[in-house]
Order: C-alpha cells, then sequence, then structure tokens
C-alpha cells in the first residue's frame, strides 16, 4: 500500500491566489462546480471576480449579485491563521488526492493538526450517534485495526461510531470532517477529543468559513467529504433514514466500496446496514474483509490526476460573450429533469465553451441546479 509523499502533488498558491480564490468562493451563488467552470474560462479567479456582476445578470438575475470583498476575506484568512489552521486549493500538494477526484469537490478546504494525514490512504467509517455498546467496541476495533495495517481513519466527528472511530484512530490517524467552521465544533460532548485533534494528533477539515455554526443542510456537505476522502466507506449501525446512509450513497456515487456490519434485524439502528447489504455492499464481521477488498485499489492516484491551476500569467481568458440564439438554444434545452451537459451540447450544437459560459450565467443567477454527476436543469419559479 503506498502512503505518505506519494500523495503529495501539485502547485501551492500564491497568497495573492489564495485571497481570490476565497472571495469566488464565498461570493453568491458559486459553488465548487461553478468554482471550476469559472477558473477554466477566465484562467484566473481575480477575473472571475470582475465578471460577476455582468454574468449574473445576462443570466437573468432581478438583483445584483454579492461579491465577497477582500477585506471580508482577508478577515477570513486572519481569523483563520490565529485559530492555528491553514486553507488547502485544490490543486496543492496537501489537499487530499481521492477527495479531489470527486464530482462538486470543495475548491478550498481550512485544515487544523497533522496535514501529513491529507495524502495518506484513507477509509472512512461512519454509523449511529445512539450507538450501542457493541457497535462502538466494533467501530473502536476495527479503527485501531485498519490504523494498524497503515489507513487514516475519516469520520464525521459526531457522537456515538465516529467519535468511537476518532478516538481509536488517533495514534494511527484520523481525519474529522466537521459541517461548520473549524472553530464551531459539533457536539460539544466532543470537545476534547477535538483538542486532541487539533493539536496535531489527527486532522480537522471544513469548507465552511470561521464562526460558521452548522446547521441541518450542513451535514450532507461534509457527509460528501468523508465519502470522497476514502477510499472505502464502513457503515456500522445505520437506522433506514440517516446521514449515514447518505455518506454512503455518496461513496458508491464516487466510485467508492461501501462495507457493512450486518446487525440483529430486531435493532433499528441496523436496519439501514442491513439494507445496505441487500444493495450490494460489501459484508464485514473484521477488519480483513476491508483490507482485502481495498488492496487492489489502496495505491493512490498515480499520474493522472485532474488540477486546477491558474496560468502564470496574470491575465485572464479572452471574454467571449454568448449570441442571444445560443443562449436561447441552450436555455430551452435545459428542463426540471436532470441532462448531462454533453447531451446538451450535442443537442443545441453550440461549442461546449459556449455552453458552459452559459450555464455559469444561470447559475450566478440563480437559475440552475446542479445534481451528481455533473447533471444539471433549470430552475423554475417555486423551486
Amino acid at each position: 500500500m503506498s502512503a505518505g509523499d506519494e500523495g503529495r502533488r501539485g502547485v501551492p498558491l500564491s497568497d495573492r491566489q489564495r485571497l481570490n480564490w476565497l472571495r469566488l468562493i464565498r461570493s453568491d451563488n458559486v459553488g465548487p462546480a461553478t468554482f471550476r467552470d469559472l477558473i477554466n474560462h477566465f484562467g484566473s479567479a481575480e477575473t472571475a471576480i470582475d465578471q460577476l456582476p455582468e454574468l449574473s445578470r445576462r443570466g437573468g438575475s432581478a438583483r445584483s449579485i454579492r461579491v465577497a470583498s477582500v477585506d471580508e476575506a482577508e478577515r477570513e484568512l486572519e481569523a483563520a491563521q490565529k485559530f492555528g489552521a491553514v486553507f488547502i486549493g485544490i490543486g496543492e500538494p496537501d489537499y487530499p488526492p481521492a477527495l479531489r477526484r470527486i464530482d462538486g469537490a470543495p475548491p478550498l478546504i481550512t485544515a487544523i493538526g497533522d496535514l501529513a494525514l491529507a495524502t495518506r490512504v484513507s477509509v472512512g467509517i461512519v454509523g449511529a450517534r445512539n450507538a450501542s455498546v457493541s457497535g462502538a467496541k466494533m467501530a473502536a476495533r476495527m479503527a485501531r485495526e485498519l490504523g494498524t495495517a497503515g489507513y487514516v481513519i475519516v469520520s464525521g466527528f459526531a457522537r456515538g461510531i465516529d467519535a468511537a472511530a476518532h478516538r481509536a484512530s488517533l495514534e494511527s490517524g484520523t481525519i474529522a470532517a466537521l459541517a461548520g467552521g473549524l472553530d464551531q465544533p459539533y457536539p460539544p460532548e466532543n470537545n476534547e477529543l477535538y483538542k486532541d485533534i487539533c493539536a496535531g494528533n489527527g486532522l480537522a477539515i471544513s469548507e465552511m468559513p470561521m464562526g460558521w455554526e452548522p446547521r441541518a443542510r450542513d451535514f450532507p456537505r461534509r457527509n460528501r467529504l468523508i465519502a470522497g476522502i476514502g477510499l472505502g466507506l464502513v457503515v456500522i449501525e445505520a437506522a433506514q433514514r440517516s446521514g449515514s446512509l447518505i455518506t454512503a450513497r455518496r461513496a458508491a456515487d464516487f466510485g467508492r466500496l461501501v462495507f457493512a456490519v450486518p446487525g440483529s434485524p430486531l435493532d433499528p439502528r441496523a436496519a439501514g446496514a442491513n439494507g445496505l447489504l441487500k444493495d450490494g455492499a460489501i459484508v464485514t464481521t473484521e477488519s480483513r474483509d476491508v483490507i482485502d477488498a481495498l488492496a487492489p485499489s489502496s495505491r493512490l492516484f498515480p499520474d493522472d490526476e485532474p488540477y486546477l491551476e491558474e496560468p502564470d500569467s496574470e491575465d485572464g481568458a479572452p471574454f467571449n460573450e454568448p449570441h442571444d440564439d445560443e443562449r436561447t438554444r441552450v436555455i430551452e434545452a435545459l428542463g426540471p429533469s436532470p441532462a448531462e451537459i454533453d447531451d446538451i451540447i450535442r443537442h443545441t450544437g453550440v461549442a461546449a465553451q459556449t455552453v458552459y459560459l452559459v450555464l455559469i450565467e444561470l447559475d450566478l443567477a440563480g437559475r440552475l441546479h446542479r445534481h451528481p454527476g455533473g447533471m444539471v436543469s433549470l430552475a423554475f419559479d417555486g423551486d
């Protein structure tokens, strides 16, 4: 199994680029996919920022888009520095290599702790917050044994299974993905564990701003980080409707192996994991099941990793506004059902670069929905 420096590939951002990347991702309606498309089209975040108001207007926005200011970005950078955290861009050496490859990977994450853990091969362990004694014991045993085998354990810092996995893997390496800002860990009962992680015995990461208190809708975003960082995901005790199952679905979408520990049919906490087994998850009763299944794929992605880089020149790409008829054809091709962008390009006959630019305009205007797998649909009134 390869670990360590094999994953440290990439190009560091300059201080100016980092500031502008932060401004861009913190601006209204700029999500990971739109961020990537803006950089690819305009060549730099700095150039893209200047174009946001006009792009939003052309997309049909009735109001002026909010663009994050230099002062706002500088304050966030300063807050992170005071906390001891750093910002890592998607193309930089310390960005988790497996996460870099997922659909909708965050362009910037904040991190605190042992950064070397980010580039080692990882396995996620998630499960019920109201874990049973045996469930927590199983999570701890799996975490310790997988850690001994060389894997970093990734989880969501929740009570129950997550906390048991983190505690058991502090010595071998653990990554906590947070739903809020790094200075807003949740739940409070895990504060002592968080201190150990931040002290360098683990690594905590987030894509949310410093000071951000986690809300219900932030946890699915957190779940995708867990699913994306690990090469596999182990589910131990999960109810039918739970965040653990959301994480498992995302892991499967990302092409990761999903493992599930079977439980009693009489225990509601086992219903979700048992359901995953019916859907094809790998039956897992010991760590060897995970180690053997992951062995063929445990090398980090070597030479074909996608990077998001800015050119050395400060000049952005030429700004070519789509013709009105091209924009109309793209919008007419969209509907409430998700469609693949390649299909839109073929259907309309509009150049790919122009289609992507029209989608950027619609997204910035709040008129586009992005779906897993890179699919898009048009947002209608009432959506």
